[in-house]
């Protein structure tokens, strides 16, 4: 498991039935977790000094209770700044996780001694935007929600990246990689996380299961010939770590070369000293 375990404003504090005690900042945020399956004491303090706590209904989604919670607030990461804001089905505009990958692909950039272009799709507040312009990419960021390329932007703004080499994309993003491979475009990187279900713009599906495989090949028609690496991000329990692997290396190792490997990905429980599962990824290099 690739762990992110160099935060120091985020931290799991502990996970129990169900749901998982979070620190964010200053702040302590208890959310559900459907792979905190296990019911163990919940010994930490935090769990009743709690500043937010989401309530799933058996009837599906839920709601936010707050302790005394700013209505936004920040953390930080290596230099990067993210607006935090708790919003509808738990999220809280950032997914810490990532940062394992943040950090592996920023070294490939900073090691590449040459310009590169990333594209980063369903890119949502921009994580891997900023890391990677920060690593010194020029980056194309896209996601069809308007209020999540604003909300990117405002990281962007904070974490002195404003005027960074960032094009910012408001597009569905199966339609714009058709564009690409009509215009002949090509990126020396893809980074993707692509919902597990989802609608475009004229009320097209997405469900990842029947569209993962055939966008991957549209996305391997714009990859450079100096492909650095592409990366595949998954939330999805069907899509397991071999699966993405097979996936990968039928598409763009088979083409490109390299290597692919993935792997789940997790954050380190304080309490317990163990792991917490939260998705999969797949990464391909040269």
């Amino acid at each position: 498991m690739w762990i992110a375990e160099q935060w120091t404003e985020y931290e799991a504090l502990d996970a129990s039935a169900g749901e998982k005690l979070e620190r964010w900042g200053d702040y302590l945020l208890v959310r559900p977790d459907p792979q905190v399956l296990w019911n163990t004491p919940k010994k930490n303090p935090g769990w009743k000094k709690k500043n937010g706590h989401y309530h799933r209904s058996a009837k599906g989604g839920g709601e936010w209770e707050f302790f005394h919670l700013p209505d936004t607030w920040e953390i930080h990461y290596k230099g990067l700044t993210f607006h935090l804001k708790p919003f509808s089905f738990k999220h809280t505009g950032l997914f810490p996780e990532q940062a394992v990958n943040w950090d592996w692909f920023s070294g490939l950039i900073r090691n590449a001694k040459r310009p590169v272009k990333v594209l980063n799709l369903f890119a949502y507040t921009g994580g891997a935007t900023l890391a990677a312009a920060k690593a010194g990419a020029m980056v194309t960021h896209v996601d069809a929600s308007k209020g999540m390329v604003a909300w990117a932007k405002e990281n962007a703004a904070s974490s002195g990246l404003g005027n960074a080499p960032i094009r910012w994309l408001v597009d569905d993003c199966v339609k714009f990689v058709e564009r690409e491979i009509r215009r002949g475009n090509t990126y020396d990187a893809i980074i993707m996380d692509p919902p597990s279900y989802g609608r475009g713009p004229k009320g097209e599906i997405w469900k990842i299961e029947d569209n993962i495989f055939s966008f991957l090949e549209s996305t391997a028609r714009i990859l450079s010939k100096d492909a650095l690496f592409y990366l595949v991000n998954s939330y999805t329990t069907g899509l397991q770590p071999a699966v993405l692997s097979y996936m990968i290396n039928t598409v763009i190792t088979g083409s490109f070369g390299g290597h692919a490997i993935a792997d789940e990905i997790g954050l380190p429980v304080t309490d317990s000293g163990l792991a917490l599962p939260c998705g999969a990824s797949g990464r391909w290099q040269k």
